[in-house]
């Protein structure tokens, strides 16, 4: 746009001014590119080369028709200064693969290899961190902690990012009980972050937060100096602060060259299928023949999970 504007004759060049402020404030809104290097360095003198590595994990939960097989012989590395969104429908398996990254839970098959020098911190949809400091001030809660370095050498306080986060000196003084359910859900996150984790695991971290917060969130993930993996149906998000992404599918975990483009038109296919017309295999391929039509409660899930990535950016 700016290229074309400063093409244009000279005799109109007063009269596209606005649209010449507009692109340009347009650019100022873009966030700096992410130095992908210094990010990678500053993780692998944190962690060393061994991260997490997934070898032909299955996992299998009893049902009451004998057992229900959630992940099928899943293979994957996580490297140092990886940053990786994981895809998927509701139930498809996001949750149980983050609780063998994370450790919490055990493969029925197969096994899990974790660095020596790993330190997982993960972000979950509860606020079970605060229930502890319920009677504490924000204030003493975070003077805990010492300040944070980002991936661009500054340093900052934890007061500071709380106030990135959108904290008011009022509210520094109340106590965690009587914040609203979104402060808590900023002061859980930042706690997270204090807690110099190497290895960052967020499951849906935008929930409840409003436009600016939300801003600042990605501002401080997009800066931080670790290896992160992520869920989440905020295509924004995933965009900006993941690398590479995958998708659970049928108990597999699926690259996507293509990024969420790719998983968009997966999900359609998915969606067709569950007319019976065709499938996923375990390496995407159509077909027709071998499976069965979807049932109505996975043709529901597939509906609902698509209007979800495909979600226009409304900032």
């Amino acid at each position: 746009e700016l290229a074309w504007l400063e093409r244009g004759a000279p005799a109109r060049t007063s009269k596209p001014k606005f649209r010449t402020d507009a692109a340009h404030a347009l650019v100022a809104d873009v966030p700096p590119v992410r130095d992908k290097v210094q990010l990678a360095r500053m993780a692998a003198a944190r962690l060393g080369k061994d991260v997490v590595e997934l070898i032909r994990c299955s996992v299998r939960y009893p049902t009451p028709d004998g057992e229900r097989e959630v992940l099928r012989e899943v293979d994957g590395n996580i490297g140092p200064g990886e940053r990786t969104g994981i895809l998927g429908e509701n139930g498809a398996g996001k949750s149980t693969l983050l609780r063998l990254i994370t450790g919490e839970q055990q493969p029925t098959s197969g096994r899990v290899k974790t660095g020596m020098t790993v330190r997982v911190a993960q972000l979950s949809q509860q606020l079970a961190e605060l229930d502890e400091h319920a009677h504490e001030r924000v204030s003493a809660v975070v003077k805990r902690y010492s300040a944070v370095e980002m991936a661009d050498g500054q340093e900052l306080s934890p007061t500071q990012l709380l106030e990135r986060l959108g904290f008011t000196s009022a509210q520094l003084k109340t106590p965690v009980s009587k914040l609203s359910g979104g402060q808590r859900r900023r002061l859980q996150r930042l706690m997270v972050l204090l807690s110099e984790p190497n290895v960052l695991v967020l499951d849906e971290p935008t929930n409840d937060l409003d436009t600016d917060v939300l801003a600042a969130m990605e501002d401080l993930l997009d800066a931080w100096p670790g290896t992160l993996i992520v869920v989440s149906h905020d295509r924004y998000l995933m965009e900006r602060v993941t690398d590479q992404q995958y998708a659970v599918i049928e108990g597999r975990l699926r690259h996507l060259p293509g990024g969420i483009d790719e998983y968009v038109q997966l999900t359609r296919e998915r969606r067709a299928a569950a007319g019976g017309v065709g499938t996923f295999g375990a390496d995407g391929a159509s077909g027709s023949s071998a499976t069965p039509a979807k049932g109505g409660a996975e043709q529901r899930a597939l509906e609902k999970e698509l209007p979800a990535v495909e979600r226009p950016l409304k900032r």
